[in-house]
């Protein structure tokens, strides 16, 4: 068995293109991308500095290319699957980024997610992690899908508090970003909800 069958978490891949209500669609990140998200961080680096540790720093460009061609290699791998929300209307455009992580053990992918302070409160990000959350748990193998945030951070705990997920537990970590407390709620949805 090679190295990436052993490591991946599923034999099968969710749809590189999820079409979304409202005008936008999130793609499977590819290099290509690599200036448009550059551009979208940078932009929002306030916005997400607060929740963000990765954000404390402006990424470089040779950054972001090196975190796509990552992002390109574990797609193929099964053990993480990086999407970009977009506008339709224009094409190669980035309003936040989301992902299924496998960083949180067998049978299971952590959904992650920022979007552009400027279209925060339309949805988005809620029909975002709906349609991850239904293609996660479509996948072979994969039969719960978590999504962690920090007590604090109200405006990513309403997302799966409204779409179902159970909080299954708080946590106490420790404090990564300047707006946390520490305490981080966890929480599940499973093929079985």
């Amino acid at each position: 068995m090679s190295q990436t069958a052993e490591n991946s978490l599923t034999s099968g891949r969710p749809p590189a293109v999820l079409p979304l209500p409202g005008g936008v669609s999130l793609r499977r990140r590819t290099l290509a991308d690599s200036a448009g998200l550059n551009a979208a961080v940078l932009a929002n680096l306030d916005h997400l500095r607060p929740w963000m540790p990765w954000a404390a720093e402006a990424p470089e460009a040779a950054q972001t290319e090196d975190q796509s061609r990552a992002a390109e290699e574990s797609w193929l791998a099964g053990t993480d699957f990086r999407y970009l929300l977009g506008l339709d209307a224009r094409p190669g455009s980035v309003i936040g980024a989301f992902g299924l992580h496998g960083r949180i053990g067998p049978g299971a992918l952590e959904i992650g997610y920022w979007l552009d302070a400027a279209h925060t409160g339309r949805g988005h990000a809620r029909h975002a992690v709906s349609s991850l959350t239904a293609a996660a748990l479509a996948l072979p193998g994969i039969a719960r899908v978590e999504i962690h945030c920090d007590e604090a951070n109200t405006a990513s705990a309403a997302i799966p508090r409204r779409l179902g997920y159970r909080l299954d537990r708080i946590r106490d970590e420790v404090i990564a970003a300047p707006a946390e407390t520490g305490r981080i709620m966890v929480w599940i949805r499973s093929e079985n909800d």
